[in-house]
């Protein structure tokens, strides 16, 4: 025969920590307590993996506009090295307190050339689909990209201050790779 069930209603964790039931802290407590995990989050964000950025020129039009807001992916290239056709955000070779978007053209070891309104890329033409039907630049090149370094072009080419210009980009420099455009709400696209 089993003695009687006793019970005094008492919960014991067998000597573990005791929990707090939630509200011992308070109101404010708990509110200081979610601000800050709130803050540390965004900061990890932030410098990590996703990073939002302002568009103040029309050097990329008609893919970005000025004025747009657009979410650019630092983890990106943590998986797998920058690929033609990317739009990506970089500190300016000449001002690195700057940041410039421009649109990946030209690979480490490859010659790039701009003759009749094309692209060639070793001597062979590239399509450009993102860029209007009819779209005229003026001649550029041939140029050799170092190793490590990358030629990066406006889709405005008649607007644009890139590589043109400036020289090559120096893989150390890119922040990360343009994934979306956030605002204004007539403009959300993933960016390709």
């Amino acid at each position: 025969m089993q003695p009687p069930f006793k019970s005094d209603c008492r919960y014991h964790n067998g000597g573990g920590l005791a929990l707090k039931p939630k509200g011992e802290s308070g109101f404010l407590g708990d509110i200081l307590e979610s601000l800050i995990i709130a803050i540390v989050l965004a900061v990890v964000i932030r410098a990590f993996i996703f990073q939002p950025f302002y568009i103040p020129s029309g050097s990329m039009m008609p893919t970005l506009y000025r004025g747009d807001r657009i979410i650019v992916s630092k983890l990106s290239y943590r998986f797998h090295p920058p690929q033609r056709g990317d739009i990506v955000v970089f500190h300016y070779p000449r001002n690195p307190k700057k940041t410039y978007i421009k649109r990946l053209i030209g690979l480490g070891g490859e010659t790039v050339a701009l003759a009749d309104g094309k692209l060639f890329i070793n001597g062979q033409e590239v399509p450009e689909p993102y860029l209007p039907p009819g779209t005229y630049f003026a001649d550029f090149g041939p140029v050799k990209v170092p190793e490590g370094c990358y030629f990066m072009l406006g889709d405005n080419r008649m607007n644009s201050e890139d590589s043109r210009v400036w020289g090559f980009l120096n893989r150390r420099l890119i922040i990360g790779k343009a994934v979306l455009v956030y605002w204004p709400p007539d403009h959300i696209k993933v960016i390709h």
